[in-house]
């Protein structure tokens, strides 16, 4: 393993039970893997934009041809998509808003899933162009989407893994850190059950 990226998507910063989880995967990694670099894209504390109309016309234009304001708005894709394409592992850190992920992490997304770039189209359909690395979800929730009666409301993991696997990243462990607002589990509980899960996801590491 030569590049772990690792995605902060809380705006509880150091607060935050995703990036408490997530920092103990990172370092547990870099602890392993010594000579391992990390990317730390924090998304809260540095949004990217929504896309606009220079991105989206930017994306039907040919890179000569683009007007300066659509190669502005398509030149932090493109540090995106590199820093995803040189990784080989990426440690997300995610918490739920009203049922999905926070819209920063879905802005990220969008300015990640590119035809050309991460994903291609041909005759058989789309086709991924990241396979081979691997992802590691943590996801937390104040209730219990894993099972259970919440469970149709989880719009989190079935999108984020839907999303990854669409541009090929398929290799994907779930920490879910969930219950944090549950009388019945709390902060304390939820932690402890996230951290044996994460150890034993990577244990699973070579």
């Amino acid at each position: 393993m030569k590049n772990i990226l690792y995605i902060q998507s809380s705006p509880r910063g150091s607060e935050s039970f995703s990036q408490k989880v997530a920092q103990s995967i990172v370092d547990e990694l870099t602890e392993s893997y010594p000579d391992a670099n990390v990317a730390v894209r924090n998304l809260a504390q540095n949004p990217p934009p929504h896309v606009d109309e220079a991105f989206v016309g930017g994306l039907s234009t040919g890179p000569e041809q683009r007007t300066p304001e659509q190669a502005a708005a398509l030149a932090l894709s493109d540090v995106l998509i590199d820093e995803l394409l040189a990784a080989d592992v990426i440690v997300f850190a995610v918490p739920m808003h009203n049922f999905g992920p926070p819209s920063t992490l879905k802005a990220w997304i969008d300015h990640v899933v590119r035809v050309g770039r991460t994903v291609s189209y041909s005759q058989k359909g789309p086709e991924g162009m990241l396979k081979g690395r691997r992802a590691i979800l943590v996801l937390a929730r104040g209730g219990v989407y894993s099972d259970g009666p919440a469970r149709p409301f989880d719009f989190q993991e079935p999108y984020l893994r839907a999303i990854l696997g669409f541009i090929g990243i398929t290799d994907i462990d779930v920490v879910p850190v969930e219950g944090i607002a549950m009388s019945a589990i709390g902060p304390e509980k939820a932690l402890t059950s996230a951290m044996a899960r994460s150890r034993k996801v990577l244990s699973q590491f070579p």
